[in-house]
């Protein structure tokens, strides 16, 4: 099973959040969210192969330890670079710029195990950027619009925690391609207690809706 940070559970109280930036109140909330979206991304690889974690679920190449991968550099980048705090952590693009999918994707002389170290100090130094800055800090975004290149870190952290929960979306339904497994996190699933056959007569049904619609 993937050593993974200690997160906070899904259902666990969140501290509530008071309308004033730099907070820490709103900290530990934003911080509380993004960290159960990378919990429920980084448990979409317990279990499976070395092919199964890497191999492409779409015509696109989508894979799962690609997205693990992916979300490192994004956390690096927006929670780091762009506040003036970079990791130093080499980047796929620092030795072949031809790639445009080159953190999508994880070529057979990086293990696995790297790529989930990867990630694990990416939110290491992601949450230290937002313990140390005040959250109406201002960065630089350099591939953002010239209007909105210079965001408040609060902006940009709500910017992440999208784009990590968009991802541990896609990662659910490749888990589910791959060996059916389902669910948000191992501890909280927050889905209906439904047996194998009780899901297949859901499928049936939605199947049957369409189908219906459709005029099939």
């Amino acid at each position: 099973m993937l050593d993974r940070l200690p997160l906070p559970r899904a259902d666990a109280p969140f501290p509530a959040a008071v309308d004033q930036y730099g907070s820490v109140e709103e900290k530990e909330t934003l911080q509380r969210y993004l960290s159960v979206q990378r919990d429920a991304l980084a448990a979409k690889l317990d279990g499976l192969s070395e092919y199964d974690v890497r191999r492409p679920m779409v015509p696109t190449g989508t894979n799962l330890l690609g997205i693990v991968k992916h979300v490192a550099y994004v956390q690096l980048g927006y929670l780091g670079d762009c506040f003036g705090r970079p990791s130093g952590i080499p980047t796929p693009w620092d030795e072949n710029n031809d790639d445009p999918d080159a953190d999508l994707w994880v070529p057979a002389d990086e293990s696995r195990e790297e790529i989930v170290e990867l990630f694990r100090r990416s939110c290491r130094h992601a949450d230290a950027t937002l313990d140390a800055l005040d959250l109406d800090t201002r960065g630089e975004v350099p591939w953002w619009p010239d209007d909105k290149r210079h965001p408040t870190l609060h902006r940009v952290v709500v910017h992440l925690l999208v784009d990590v929960a968009r991802h541990a979306g896609h990662a659910d339904i490749l888990r589910e391609s791959i060996d059916g497994a389902i669910g948000y996190i191992p501890d909280n699933t927050n889905l209906p207690d439904r047996d194998e056959a009780s899901w297949a007569a859901h499928r049936a049904r939605v199947e049957a809706a369409a189908r219906e619609a459709a005029g099939i």
